[in-house]
């Protein structure tokens, strides 16, 4: 895609990615650490950092969480590192006493936003994909780690220019795509609300979210929240509508973690 100037959104990407590249040098001697994701925006980033000729170490967390086709495809990357968590999702759930919910998703710092310390971490962030990250900047340092700063390369590429790119280099994609899925990550994060979808689609992954989610259900320690059963609470959490009842602002926990 050209802007008024002539130039395109790759070469200007390319060009942040060498401007930094000295930064990610001091900073480790592997350059810059790419999270890679699967998705779309980082098989475009990948594809970038190579043409770029820059030094990177590009790096996927498994979340045992993840769509198999996702995982597939991932596998297929000979130049990406797939890290396995040090917990799964469904034993980090029955250690914090609760499923994760819209405004409490510890899942992500514990299985997808680690590694990188130490590092410029680049990650496929753009303005166009939420009111939320409109707000982001290119440059950010880590508020949870202060080794880390992240650089968003394509941060003001539009969805448009994702798929161009992809389809003018003849790039590779996970297949879920073309199913009709715009996002990809967890199967039943609690930010998605193609819920009876996914729990068609991948039966299992739905099982064990139902599992873990129930095991964390105790009558003795309802605390008044009104769940009469584990069932009730599970379909609760299914409900992305539900009024919040726990977790949105600050862990409860109703079992013994």
């Amino acid at each position: 895609m050209k802007l008024l100037d002539g130039t395109t959104l790759a070469s200007v990407a390319m060009a942040r990615l060498r401007e930094f590249d000295a930064s990610a040098l001091h900073k480790s001697p592997d350059g810059y650490w790419l999270a890679y994701s699967g998705g779309k925006d980082s098989v475009v980033l990948l594809d970038l950092v190579k043409q770029a000729g820059v030094t990177f170490r590009a790096v996927h967390n498994l979340t045992t969480c993840d769509p198999p086709e996702l995982v597939q495809f991932v596998r297929r990357q000979p130049q990406v590192e797939i890290h396995k968590p040090a917990i799964s999702m469904w034993n980090l759930i029955r250690k914090k006493g609760m499923p994760p919910r819209r405004k409490a998703r510890y899942c992500c710092e514990a299985l997808k936003e680690c590694g990188g310390a130490g590092h410029v971490v680049l990650t496929g962030v753009r303005w166009s994909e939420s009111n939320r990250r409109r707000s982001r900047r290119m440059v950010e340092s880590c508020y949870r780690d202060g080794s880390k700063t992240f650089l968003h390369p394509i941060i003001d590429w539009p969805t448009d220019a994702v798929w161009e790119y992809i389809r003018d280099r003849e790039l590779s994609y996970c297949s879920l795509y073309d199913e009709g899925f715009k996002r990809l990550g967890c199967v039943l994060c609690p930010m998605t609300r193609d819920v009876e979808r996914q729990m068609a689609r991948w039966p299992q992954l739905a099982r064990a979210w139902e599992k873990a989610v129930k095991a964390t259900y105790s009558a003795k320690k309802d605390n008044g929240y009104g769940f009469t059963s584990a069932e009730e609470y599970w379909q609760w959490w299914l409900d992305r509508d539900a009024p919040a009842r726990m977790g949105d602002s600050q862990p409860v926990l109703f079992a013994d973690s």
